[in-house]
């Protein structure tokens, strides 16, 4: 009978440590290359050449962009966002236009692409301003 107990405790103490082997472990993300702050130049639109400010981020394992108003400065949630590695795919609405960016990786801190397969883009990252102690 203690054998049986033994063996009992063995096999149950077996399954315990499976069951939290195969558990993974919760993952912080890592940074996209996307996240930050980015100033995006729009050349030769109908309104001329158009910089845009963007911001985007991670928040509970989604990937999320705003973007600057040009006409009322307001920050705009964008209607979609799909970050890879090295490209970013927006949709947004602006000046009363449903449009859709593409941005690749160029080099640390500037991307190139399109908006709605037209107008090239061009984006530089927004660095954060170091204030100096006087």
């Amino acid at each position: 009978m203690k054998n049986i107990k033994s063996i009992f405790t063995l096999v149950f103490m077996m399954v315990l440590g499976l069951a939290n082997a195969q558990t993974p472990a919760p993952t912080t993300p890592t940074p996209n290359y996307f996240e930050g702050k980015w100033s995006v130049l729009v050349k030769a639109t109908p309104q001329g050449d158009v910089t845009v400010e963007m911001r985007f981020e991670q928040k509970d394992g989604k990937f999320l962009g705003f973007f600057t108003n040009p006409e009322n400065k307001e920050q705009v949630a964008m209607t979609s966002v799909e970050a890879k590695e090295n490209e970013i795919n927006m949709a947004f609405t602006i000046m009363n236009y449903d449009v859709t960016l593409v941005l690749t990786k160029k080099d640390d801190d500037h991307a190139n692409g399109q908006l709605m397969n037209m107008f090239e883009a061009e984006g530089t990252r927004i660095k954060a301003e170091v204030k100096a102690d006087k």
